[in-house]
Parts: structure tokens; C-alpha cells; sequence
């Protein structure tokens, strides 16, 4: 399923920007801008975005303001808040945005705030109770391969393939890590790294590495670091605590 996304931003240049940049992903389908904030609240009831990417300082009603007003209703679009102004960043995540983006919009920075969008809502999935699948089919050199998704230690995105490690074997696909994330749902996976998907029940222990970011280590797999991004490993240490 496509991530469905709306972008809030008054500034011409800035909102063509961003729209360019997410017209590159595979996953993401835009919908209708809104220029000011009450437009903003008007559009997000009638096309029900799965994320906002809103602009702080806007005419009207303030992106701050437009946050807290769709953070009272049943259903919640995911808010990333976008700013020129980095010390407005920091109110951001008081108000439970998934990330903030400092304008002009880095391609890198984008691509991590991408990154624990999909996370999230693969999370909000599980949490609503989609089934366990008992089975995984994974395609491998022109044969079908049954796994059980228990077994599955990690995956890691080698150039336009993805290894899947279990604890016994290694298989390799033609499969995205998104597609093999969405189909594990249910089970304790965690994209550390825009690289790595991680079976959660199968962490020894983190080891604090450069700029926040961490390694993580495996059971049975003591020569394998595992690289927990700056941007995953909050979002990593609360599930590890759940």
C-alpha cells in the first residue's frame, strides 16, 4: 500500500522541493497541498493522509497550532514538521511529530525521516492486530522457498538484492526490505538502518558508536555489527524497553 502524503507549506519553492524530492520514492503517493493551515485541517478530513508535512510558520493558523487540532481527532495523520528555524525544531516532538525538516530540504535527511515514517506505520498495523503470518514465500533463483518468519534473525539490502538470514540458512531475493518489513507484521522486526531489518528477539546488546548512532550485536552472530542509525535508535531503545 502506498503512503499517502500531504504537504502544508506556503512557500512555493519549498513546497516544489519537497514535493520533487518524494516524487522519487516508489511508495509514496501525494495528494492535494494546503497553503495555510485551516486548509490544511479542511483537506486532511477529506482526503485522509497517512502523513503531514507541515510548515511551522504559515498564514492563517500555525503549523504548531494545526498539529495540536488534528492531534485531537480519532484519526491522526503522522505530522513531520518542516522549518527554516531550528530552534522551533525542538518543540516538534513535544508535540509527537515523527521527525522535523530543516529548510532547504537535504535528500539525506529526507530519506531518515522516509525511513521511520514506514517504520511507524508498519508498527500502527501490528498494533491494530493485522494476523501473524505462520509462513513467508520468498522467491530465490527461480524456486519458492516456506520459511517461518520466527526463524528470521535479520535482512540486510545487499546492492538490488536482500539477504534473509534465519538461524539456520541464508536466502536471497529480489524482494525490497519495505516489502519484507510489511509482510513480517506481527512479528518483532525493526528497520535499524535504511540497510538493515532486524529481528528484535534475537538482540544481545548495543554498543554506543559515533554522533548517537550505535552497533548492535546478534545472538550467535558475534562477528556481526549491525549499524542502529542516529535517527532509529530512540524509537529502538523505547521498543526494546516495551
Amino acid at each position: 500500500m502506498p503512503i499517502r502524503v500531504m504537504i502544508a507549506e506556503d512557500e512555493r519553492l519549498a513546497r516544489e522541493e519537497l514535493i520533487y524530492l518524494l516524487q522519487q520514492e516508489h511508495d509514496i503517493e501525494l495528494l492535494p497541498y494546503a497553503t495555510n493551515g485551516r486548509e490544511l485541517l479542511d483537506m486532511v478530513d477529506e482526503h485522509q493522509p497517512d502523513v503531514v508535512f507541515l510548515d511551522i510558520k504559515m498564514p492563517e493558523l500555525e503549523g504548531d497550532q494545526a498539529a495540536r487540532m488534528l492531534a485531537s481527532r480519532k484519526q491522526q495523520p503522522l505530522i513531520v514538521f518542516c522549518t527554516a528555524y531550528e530552534e522551533f525544531a525542538v518543540n516538534a516532538f513535544g508535540l509527537r511529530a515523527v521527525d522535523y525538516l530543516l529548510k532547504p530540504t537535504e535528500p539525506r535527511r529526507l530519506a531518515e525521516t522516509l525511513q521511520r515514517i514506514r517504520e511507524r506505520l508498519i508498527q500502527s498495523k501490528t498494533e491494530y492486530g493485522q494476523a501473524k503470518r505462520s509462513k513467508l514465500l520468498v522467491e530465490e533463483n527461480n524456486r519458492l522457498v516456506v520459511i517461518d518468519p520466527a526463524t528470521i534473525v535479520y535482512a540486510v539490502r545487499e546492492e538490488r538484492f536482500v539477504q534473509i538470514s534465519t538461524q539456520t540458512e541464508t536466502y536471497t531475493t529480489k524482494m525490497t526490505l519495505t516489502q519484507l518489513a510489511e509482510k513480517l507484521n506481527g512479528y518483532d522486526f525493526f528497520r535499524t538502518h535504511k540497510s538493515y531489518l532486524v529481528n528484535l528477539q534475537f538482540v544481545q546488546e548495543l554498543e554506543p558508536w559515533f554522533h548517537g548512532a550505535y552497533n548492535l550485536t546478534l545472538k550467535g552472530q558475534k562477528q556481526l555489527r549491525i549499524p542502529v542509525s542516529r535517527t532509529s535508535a530512540k524509537d529502538l531503545l523505547k521498543r526494546l524497553e516495551e
